[in-house]
């Protein structure tokens, strides 16, 4: 067994220090680890500053000060590497299924919104806190940094949250894109340009990365458009709302089961649509004044997702089918090219606007059928 020095002792003790371990304890502890694989490794013949290089590599990757890091997250950190691993398995897990969710909602097969969801939610209340935490406990963090970190993932909760609102299409969409942007541009991105640009070696990274930032929310703020369109097709949906109502009100009422059910089920299934895009089952007489706007968008898989219009809709194709069956071929319901149209390809791609006149039309054509046979019926008491 080899003889440690005193020389070498003090050797290995200085190298510690200069390598930025600052802890008394653990500045010993190394010494002695380090001593003890000298004297029963080392042979006479070596060179002992190799060797001694060999063996710090064989303790850390890059430096000693890795250690005393590592050291103090255990100390004050108890459950430091169970939220590290945390943090790595929801990043992955997140990642995957908002992919999956993706390419779900891109083929309109059922489940994309449940993905969706589930992948967004993972990483904002999951991976982004967590990062936020590991990385917070890093060591020389200022003030300055731990607010740019704070901020940071706020942005990037609301950012995911706002995405996560208009793929649901839930209402508050717009008003949580505005509070994105407006967080971003005057909260984030000024804490982590000034931050950084105080840092000579992060100078140029700091730059680059804020003109990327502030491009990206750039981005971001003119696909708000913030002056919306003229929702034309919901003008000519109140329209013709307007028009059944009144063909209602001036013709007899029909007695005719069926004919109700066709009227009943339209009602219903409008009423969901409405209720999912406006946050109601109808247009209020004073919209305008509301402001209510319900703009034209795929209903996707809206009708496997949701049970309720799913049944609805296959009982109003039931109701329409023995409707044209028993009809005279003048008044029969025509259904070619609609979401009533059983035998069509990709019934889901219809929009809401499409479905909600598609309702009414239905609607305008048994009132209009059924008014010989009413007005018959009511003359003959």
């Amino acid at each position: 067994m080899y003889c440690i020095t005193d020389e070498q002792i003090e050797y290995i003790l200085n190298d510690i220090r200069r390598n930025g371990v600052e802890m008394e304890d653990l500045q010993l502890n190394l010494l002695d680890h380090i001593c003890c694989k000298v004297e029963q490794e080392f042979k006479e013949h070596d060179d002992f500053e190799r060797f001694y290089k060999q063996a710090v590599k064989q303790l850390c990757r890059n430096n000693l000060h890795e250690i005393e890091e590592e050291t103090i997250n255990l100390l004050t950190f108890k459950n430091y590497y169970v939220m590290k691993k945390a943090m790595m398995i929801s990043g992955g897990v997140s990642t995957v299924i908002f992919l999956f969710g993706c390419f779900f909602k891109l083929m309109h097969w059922p489940g994309a919104s449940v993905l969706l969801l589930l992948g967004i939610v993972l990483i904002s209340f999951v991976f982004l806190p967590l990062s936020m935490l590991l990385m917070g406990r890093e060591p020389n963090k200022t003030t300055q940094d731990h607010i740019t970190l704070i901020t940071g993932t706020l942005a990037g909760i609301l950012y995911s949250m706002a995405v996560l609102f208009t793929v649901m299409h839930w209402p508050g969409s717009s008003a949580l894109w505005f509070t994105t942007v407006g967080v971003s541009l005057f909260v984030f991105i000024p804490f982590y340009f000034f931050t950084g640009i105080r840092k000579p070696e992060k100078k140029l990274n700091t730059i680059f990365t804020s003109v990327l930032l502030i491009g990206a929310t750039g981005l971001i703020f003119t696909m708000l458009r913030v002056r919306q369109p003229k929702p034309v097709q919901m003008y000519s949906y109140i329209k013709n709302e307007q028009l059944l109502k009144t063909m209602q009100h001036t013709m007899p009422n029909n007695p005719d089961k069926l004919v109700t059910e066709i009227n009943t089920t339209c009602e219903q299934l409008k009423a969901l649509v409405l209720q999912q895009y406006i946050g109601q089952p109808s247009f209020p007489a004073n919209y305008d004044e509301q402001k209510i706007v319900i703009n034209e968008d795929h209903m996707g898989n809206f009708f496997f997702t949701d049970k309720t219009a799913g049944a609805l809709l296959g009982k109003l194709r039931s109701a329409v089918s023995n409707y044209n069956a028993a009809a005279a071929d003048d008044n029969k319901i025509p259904v070619d090219h609609s979401v009533i149209d059983v035998g069509g390809d990709n019934n889901e791609l219809f929009t809401n606007i499409s479905l909600l006149n598609t309702m009414t039309q239905i609607q305008m054509y048994v009132t209009i059928a059924a008014k010989p046979a009413a007005a018959t019926a009511v003359a003959a008491k």
